[in-house]
């Protein structure tokens, strides 16, 4: 009874609407001395490149038996139109100390040559 079973991805946009994105039917057959018994099978599914903002949604994989559903809880995308851009400020932090050093360098500077005469 519990040997044929399918398995089905979807997700759900922020509108609400369910979109499949694959599903798949599995007849496993029982190895001896194994009936009456629980069995976990891993089962991965890679989602291809997103097509852009709009597959932002909740994603879920769903088996199915005959007269039973298990639905997981769900993984929540956020699909940016540009991805993640790591800010980067090297640049700015060398020239601001470059700038202060070279303050304190010409202010210790004056100081000495002012406390000389």
């Amino acid at each position: 009874k519990y040997t044929k079973f399918s398995i089905v991805y979807y997700w759900i946009n922020s509108l609400g609407q369910e979109t499949p994105i694959y599903e798949r039917s599995e007849d496993l057959p029982i190895p001896s001395g194994k009936e009456n018994m629980t069995a976990a099978i891993a089962y991965n599914h890679r989602i291809m490149p997103l097509e852009g903002t709009s597959s932002t949604g909740t994603y879920y994989c769903e088996v199915k038996w005959n007269d039973i559903q298990k639905k997981g809880k769900g993984v929540f995308v956020l699909a940016r139109g540009t991805g993640y851009v790591e800010t980067s400020y090297g640049w700015e932090i060398l020239i601001t100390l470059t700038t202060l050093l070279a303050a304190l360098s010409i202010t210790a500077t004056a100081l000495l040559l002012w406390k000389r005469k």
